[in-house]
């Protein structure tokens, strides 16, 4: 089990030397050899082998051994190179066992265990609390696990979108998920304007995937006094891209407007100082980098300047108004001047296991040591794809500058299908990539257990399956 106190960084020698990264490990003679499927050609092979990785893993290891690695379909590794973590992060080895002794309380305890369950329910959420107001940069008042992102998106835009006079916009990025798109539009056309005209876009310039931070700033100067709300992904989901959130949050904050962040793709992936950058409001899921599995609980920030104003409207519950006046059974609620003000529900606890599991882990490893490694393993990989790329129909649309992106490299496509792709370099050479078609593959070295010989089984293996070009 992982627990708050678990010397987890010490165990750095005992991940090489499991049973998972033996099996990765090449026999005498394989050192420097790529080694060729039967009818491979020459000009699939890397300039450096297999065995470069083994070196840099022993010399950079990350956690790997903490963590279940799903069997590779393909290949001749034993398990996945598992490069899809910003999509559905993997299961810490921990999980099983925490969730199962919640469950057992339960059993055990029935009703009871509200208060005499090891972990006791009713103030279960409040142990998730100060893990992951520590990992985006709040303090303890302004952040709360509850509910799904875009649940909580809308509960946050019920109080800080509120449009009056000329000032009705909301801005997003063009490449913005879906669902957030989805979210913002549906606002707009609850307060009864055309999301056609409230909802602003923002491209990147001709030419290029991403947006520069002056193409955000330079917006907010222009148009900014009928801006209401800038709602943005800290790291883009489509190109990896991190926006400078702080140039950008004073850019907006100076322009009259809220600024609220979708970090999705950036909790547990890049440092965050929402307190200190004087961010307005921002959600994440867990599901992602924070590995708390499939449709796991969703995280809010609320900076403390909102907490305890009467003047924000709020949707209220059961969950909403003070703890130590919750069983008064009033029927006016008297929410605290914290984020749990924004909580409506009392919180589902074995899905609060699984993320308590998560963020103790990121506790005791740390967001500093985890995104120098993720600069580390990201660059490597960079370098062994502007190999690949040469005379392929292949470009990365990430930045490069290394500041500018997170753990994610995505790759565009010039023909065919990127869901056909991902699944050949899963079903041929073990390699489990994310697609977003039509034509963009995104590869994750998440450096909690992403190694070294992951990223070079991906370049490998999209070297061996996309073809040069004449």
């Amino acid at each position: 089990m992982v627990g708050p106190h678990r010397d987890v960084t010490g165990e750095r020698e005992q991940a090489m030397t499991t049973p998972e990264a033996e099996s990765h490990r090449l026999a005498p003679g394989d050192a420097e050899s790529h080694r060729l499927a039967p009818g491979e050609a020459e000009s699939h092979r890397l300039s450096v082998g297999e065995a470069e990785a083994h070196r840099r893993d022993e010399a950079d290891p990350g956690h790997r051994h903490l963590f279940h690695v799903p069997p590779a379909d393909g290949g001749d590794h034993s398990e996945s190179a598992y490069l899809a973590g910003n999509s559905l992060g993997l299961q810490p080895r921990a999980t099983r066992d925490e969730l199962l002794a919640d469950l057992e309380a339960w059993g055990r305890l029935g009703v009871e265990g509200h208060l005499e369950a090891e972990r006791p329910w009713l103030p279960y959420h409040e142990l998730l609390t100060g893990p992951a107001a520590r990992l985006v940069g709040a303090r303890p008042a302004e952040a709360v696990v509850m509910n799904s992102l875009t649940v909580n998106l809308h509960l946050l835009m019920v109080s800080f979108y509120r449009p009056a006079g000329a000032r009705t916009r909301i801005v997003i990025e063009d490449a913005a998920f879906p669902s957030d798109s989805y979210a913002v539009r549906s606002q707009a056309r609850f307060h009864g304007l055309d999301p056609d005209d409230a909802v602003v876009r923002l491209r990147p310039r001709a030419g290029e995937d991403a947006l520069r931070t002056e193409d955000v700033t330079d917006y907010l100067a222009a148009e900014g006094d009928r801006v209401a709300l800038l709602l943005l992904g800290g790291v883009n989901y489509l190109t990896g891209e991190l926006l400078d959130i702080p140039a950008i949050t004073a850019a907006g904050r100076a322009a009259g407007a809220v600024v609220g962040w979708d970090l999705a793709h950036a909790v547990g992936n890049v440092p965050l100082a929402l307190h200190d950058w004087d961010v307005d409001f921002a959600a994440w899921c867990s599901y992602k980098y924070l590995n708390s599995g499939p449709g796991a609980l969703a995280g809010v920030f609320v900076h403390e300047r909102h907490l305890g104003d009467e003047n924000l409207p709020r949707f209220e519950g059961w969950w909403s108004t003070a703890a130590a006046t919750r069983f008064e059974m009033t029927p006016v609620s008297r929410p605290p001047a914290t984020v749990e003000a924004w909580q409506i529900s009392n919180p589902p606890i074995f899905a609060m296991g699984p993320v308590r599991t998560s963020l103790e882990l990121f506790d005791a490893v740390g967001m500093t040591a985890l995104r120098a490694r993720s600069q580390r393993l990201t660059g490597w990989l960079e370098s062994l794809l502007d190999e690949v790329t040469v005379g392929r129909p292949l470009r990365v649309v990430t930045p490069r500058d290394p500041a500018r992106r997170g753990c994610q490299l995505s790759v565009r496509i010039g023909s065919g299908s990127a869901a056909e792709l991902t699944k050949r370099l899963r079903y041929e050479h073990g390699v489990i990539a994310d697609a977003r078609e039509p034509d963009v593959v995104r590869f994750a070295p998440v450096p909690l257990y992403s190694t070294y010989l992951d990223c070079w089984r991906a370049a490998a293996a999209l070297a061996a399956t996309v073809g040069a070009t004449s």
